[in-house]
């Protein structure tokens, strides 16, 4: 099989993208200084404490604390994540919560956040398309119980660990969608390796190709990532997504709407395998499946 030059690199490289896909590492900050100055996601450093992020993100420390449930303000752990809210959002004791919607969130992401239903958080927001989530929109976030919120969230837990609700069944329209690469092999299917790590479908090709969206979507993600290259997510309906990683060049921007068979990048050329990679990985409520269970 060809080699890719992060194949010694692949577990944090896969880590990496699943932690964009559910909690939209994109909008995390480094932590420390300037980058606590307003509402988004910061990364805790050796050293802190809850209180002195609250001081440094001018936020008062029980309104940090209800939009952190499930944190012990006694075991932060270096590496975690914290949520900074913004002046819009509301964190009443018993809920609903109001919370403004942040780039590259997904409705599952949200409701497992604080520890809610996503049918009911839905059902809370008429109209509401889980397909279409739109940047600094607000939405209702009601929880089934008081204690719904430290026993269901898991804030403590690295980012990348966090399991997703099952979304069900694949959708009706999660058939017969466009392969991202006219001409290709697959260089390694989709499947777990030797190691039991889920392993996305890597294609290969030996001539200069676009990679082309499969299906009618959303860009939500176009930027480049560590060990990744270039990397887009496109969110589509029916809360599916699809990805496509080790560009070389983008072809579309964020929030732009794309159709079938239109170019999202250039992908990248492996100078060790002499060939020309594309990660292509397709997910249903944030879960992996198989793309071949979807394109014809």
């Amino acid at each position: 099989m060809a080699q890719h030059p992060v194949a010694g690199k692949r577990r944090g490289a896969l880590l990496l993208l699943l932690a964009l896909i559910l909690l939209l590492g994109g909008c995390a900050s480094g932590g420390g200084g300037n980058g606590r100055a307003g509402p988004g996601w910061i990364t805790v450093q050796r050293g802190d404490t809850l209180g002195k992020i609250a001081s440094q993100a001018d936020i008062p420390l029980l309104r940090l604390q209800r939009f952190n449930p499930g944190v012990d303000a006694r075991r932060l752990a270096v590496g975690q994540r914290l949520m900074l809210p913004s002046r819009q959002e509301r964190a009443p004791g018993g809920g609903p919560y109001r919370y403004q919607v942040r780039r590259g969130d997904t409705l599952y992401g949200i409701a497992r956040y604080f520890g809610a239903d996503p049918q009911r958080v839905q059902t809370a927001n008429p109209g509401l398309d889980p397909s279409n989530l739109a940047v600094g929109q607000l939405i209702q976030v009601p929880l089934s119980s008081a204690g719904s919120r430290s026993s269901g969230a898991r804030t403590s837990a690295p980012a990348a660990r966090r399991s997703l609700p099952d979304p069900g069944p694949l959708p009706r329209s999660a058939h017969g969608w466009a392969w991202p690469l006219s001409d290709y092999r697959i260089a390694r299917p989709f499947g777990r390796d030797a190691n039991g790590t889920l392993q996305p479908m890597l294609l290969a090709t030996t001539a200069p190709a676009q990679a082309k969206a499969t299906n009618a979507g959303k860009v939500r993600f176009a930027s480049g990532m560590r060990q990744l290259g270039q990397v887009v997510i496109l969110h589509h309906a029916d809360n599916m997504q699809s990805v496509y990683a080790f560009c070389s060049k983008l072809l579309v921007s964020e929030g732009q709407s794309v159709n079938r068979g239109d170019p999202v990048c250039d992908i990248a050329h492996d100078d060790n395998a002499n060939n020309y990679h594309l990660l292509f990985d397709l997910r249903h409520g944030g879960k992996p499946i198989d793309p071949a269970r979807v394109l014809r």
